[in-house]
């Protein structure tokens, strides 16, 4: 690991969801050359100008090696890890001892590329008792992932290689990805004139610009272009009536409101011809196949849960699910659902669950997460149930979630605060403790983002370098903190040591045997893996020894995929065997291969019924008529707060030194705009919201419609350069938004929808 010799190594991007592999060249503990890894199954050797960054990361001047404690006056102080792990584990047993462990929230678990270190942090959180979690899905997905799982009950994920007509909403797929190879298959649709490629979005993106139909409807209309959409297909009699007949229920029920929807009001509404509607509308009915891509643009902005079902409702409506081309649904190696609301089983069947929400909001929990608008909320309060400590591990929600100004008094108003992280981050920078952990180039690492089908893949990621010295493991970290609870001892570990002694089968025998033996084995079992099998494992490659758990559940739950991918058999040699295939798949291994008559068996409803009715989605769809987009007269532009861009990194690179051509950060604003302030193009604007002000640089582009402006994600962070002083570059989007502007019921931020004003410095000076 980082030797000066000519080697290319394998490893994967961890920037976005696609994780695409890469063969990287390193000289000491440097990256110093980059490219695709071709014999990575998904990406196949694609890459974006991205993906070089990644020396960026590993080589932060703010990367922590030592454990930190804040002092009274602020400013923190090394302590040792031994010091650390003693008075974290005492300060958390004494909050749950005196509030229960309902007080304690749990905020991350990892990010674009690392989520190994969430399973390990799992085991310490059921030793904390903790009942409440959130993470940045539940500021991004959770609306979505309510209303998938009322319509199928099961994660589904479209097919853009083969799909006649790929249609994109709120998403940009040239510059955010989202599935693999996207600019390859862009091309490809766009260069095909049997193919159509649609786009709905307020900017003429990227992917906007490669489209055969551009919807750049006014900012936050989603819902009413796709209502429009839906109600052009009743209307027009273009459902698929019989396919419906067969495969989904609830159609009678929704009929008669998407008969109503006046189209014509509508279509002035979101700014696009009546005439357009209707024929992007048939061109979506008339395809063999179409797949669909909601993201941020529209999960952000107004409406954006009604805009999930209504955009199901277009594919569903017309048949278009369970055949090649279309939305399928996913195998995944982990769920992620399952994972955030710390369950293990390995059971697929549908449980009946009671509705959880937050004690003091009251806010709806979606797959095991409180909405992230609310987290002040169930803090900066004098409820019995308030939160009274946090847990942060590899994220950053002072900067990445709504209202900076109040999630940084939010978490300063906890009893404890603790941060795990690699770098000294806006939120580390709050916290009572800061633990540093190693890179994610510096263990086995993973990702559980893995949406292909037929052929799903897991990319297990071999450590590049020794870890820096002064860090850990998460997986060392949290062993160490429930250890330190009482919680785990030699006692439980040295019966299971023995066997393995005997070789994987025999340790196999006997951990399922302790499992029925003794409970608490199941509910701390990737921290007993760790300590057990994860010294046996190759040299680096012990942070993965909860994956062999992961392997047994996945082939008892999933056989039929878990055979066609060649790990078939009695599950404890079936998993064992997919357990090696990771290990030494330096590139990744196909550990599913479905049918698409697999997805039909996935939907989770009775007989394998698509639900059409939704009832809350029917009563907010009938707001649409009477109730206007919401506009606030002091603050006329609309100011999209997060666009990805070719500069932007999320916060995984804090160093922008990489960053040396063009100008960082810019407002992008229309030419309309700009000639109606009388800016030009580089000049400074103060933008006001109605949380703060900030100055930013004007970058005039016909891509933005008048009224409409842009922020890039991802920077403002306060970085400590190798000089030692904090600097920072562009601007931190969320200073300027505001935690109660959000979604009726996944409670999802307007991050795309805040009202803004803008102003010329030089003018208002000499006035």
């Amino acid at each position: 690991m980082g030797t000066t010799a000519e080697t290319w190594h394998k490893t994967a991007c961890i920037l976005c969801a696609v994780n695409c592999g890469l063969e990287v060249q390193t000289e000491g503990r440097r990256i110093v050359k980059i490219r695709g890894d071709e014999a990575h199954p998904a990406s196949q050797g694609y890459v974006c100008e991205k993906s070089q960054r990644m020396d960026y990361y590993q080589n932060g001047a703010d990367r922590l090696d030592s454990p930190m404690r804040r002092r009274a006056d602020g400013s923190y102080e090394p302590i040792s890890w031994d010091t650390a792990v003693r008075e974290i584990a005492e300060k958390f047993k004494a909050i749950k001892s005196q509030y229960g462990g309902e007080s304690i929230l749990y905020y991350g678990g990892g990010g674009q590329g690392n989520h190994l270190g969430g399973a390990y942090a799992d085991g310490f959180l059921k030793a904390l008792g903790n009942q409440y979690r959130s993470n940045a899905l539940a500021q991004e997905k959770t609306g979505e992932f309510w209303v998938q799982g009322r319509m199928l009950g099961t994660g589904v994920h479209g097919d853009y290689e083969h799909c006649e007509v790929a249609v994109f909403i709120g998403k940009n797929p040239w510059q955010s990805h989202g599935f693999a190879r996207a600019r390859v298959l862009l091309r490809e649709i766009e260069k095909d004139p049997k193919r159509s490629l649609i786009v709905i979005d307020p900017r003429r993106s990227e992917t906007a610009a490669m489209a055969d139909h551009h919807l750049a409807i006014r900012p936050g209309t989603d819902a009413w272009c796709l209502a429009a959409l839906a109600g052009i297909l009743v209307q027009e009699n273009l459902v698929a009536h019989a396919w419906l007949e067969q495969h989904a229920s609830g159609y009678a029920e929704i009929a008669p409101a998407l008969n109503a929807i006046p189209i014509a009001e509508f279509a002035a509404t979101c700014g696009i011809e009546e005439s357009v509607l209707r024929q992007v509308a048939r061109r979506i009915a008339g395809a063999r196949s179409v797949s669909v891509y909601e993201d941020l643009g529209m999960q952000m902005s107004v409406h954006s849960t009604l805009g999930s079902y209504l955009q199901r409702l277009l594919w569903l409506l017309t048949g278009h699910y369970g055949r090649p081309g279309t939305s399928n649904a996913i195998v995944p190696l982990l769920s992620l659902s399952k994972a955030s609301k710390g369950e293990t089983g390995a059971s697929s069947k549908p449980v009946k669950r009671v509705e959880k929400r937050s004690p003091v909001a009251n806010a709806k929990i979606i797959i095991g997460l409180i909405p992230c608008n609310v987290i002040p909320e169930e803090i900066l309060s004098d409820h019995p149930k308030r939160y009274r400590a946090m847990l942060v591990h590899s994220g950053n929600p002072v900067h990445s979630l709504a209202d900076s100004q109040r999630m940084r008094e939010a978490i300063r108003a906890l009893e404890l605060s603790v941060v795990v992280d690699v770098a000294m981050t806006e939120t580390a920078r709050e916290a009572d403790y800061v633990l540093p952990a190693c890179s994610q180039f510096e263990k086995a690492e993973a990702t559980f983002f893995n949406l292909e089908f037929p052929r799903n893949v897991f990319h297990l990621r071999q450590p590049l370098f020794e870890p820096l010295p002064g860090t850990l493991p998460e997986a060392e970290i949290y062993a160490r903190l429930v250890e330190a609870m009482g919680e785990l001892s030699e006692r439980d570990y040295a019966p299971l040591k023995r066997a393995l002694r005997l070789g994987r089968t025999a340790f196999a025998l006997a951990f399922f045997a302790q499992v029925a033996r003794k409970p608490k084995t199941m509910k701390y079992a990737p921290l007993i893996l760790y300590r057990v099998l994860g010294p046996t494992l190759p040299k680096g490659m012990d942070s993965a020894a909860a994956l062999w758990g992961v392997a047994q559940l996945y082939v008892q739950g999933n056989r039929r995929a878990a055979a066609r991918a060649g790990f078939g058999g009695l599950p404890p040699f079936a998993g064992e065997k997919l357990f090696r295939a990771i290990l030494s798949g330096a590139s990744g291994v196909v550990y599913a291969d479905s049918e698409h008559a697999d997805s039909w068996r996935a939907v989770s409803h009775p007989d394998h019924r698509i639900n059409l009715h939704v009832p809350e989605m029917l009563a907010e769809l009938e707001k649409l008529a009477r109730e206007p987009l919401p506009q606030d007269r002091d603050y006329p532009y609309v100011l999209s707060a997060g666009e990805r861009r070719s500069d932007t990194s999320n916060t995984a690179v804090r160093d922008t030194a990489w960053h040396r051509r063009g100008r960082y950060g810019t407002l992008r604003i229309s030419p309309q705009d700009a000639a109606a302030l009388g800016c030009a193009d580089g000049e400074t604007l103060r933008l006001s919201t109605r949380r703060a002000s900030v100055e930013v640089v004007a970058e005039v582009t016909p891509m933005m419609q008048p009224g409409h402006i842009s922020l890039p994600n991802g920077q403002g962070l306060d970085y400590r350069g190798s000089d030692g002083r904090i600097a920072r570059r562009g601007v931190a989007p969320n200073e300027l938004t505001d935690g109660r502007q959000r979604d009726f019921l996944a409670g999802t931020p307007w991050h795309k929808h805040v009202p803004a004003r803008l102003e010329r410095i030089a003018t208002e000076i000499s006035a």
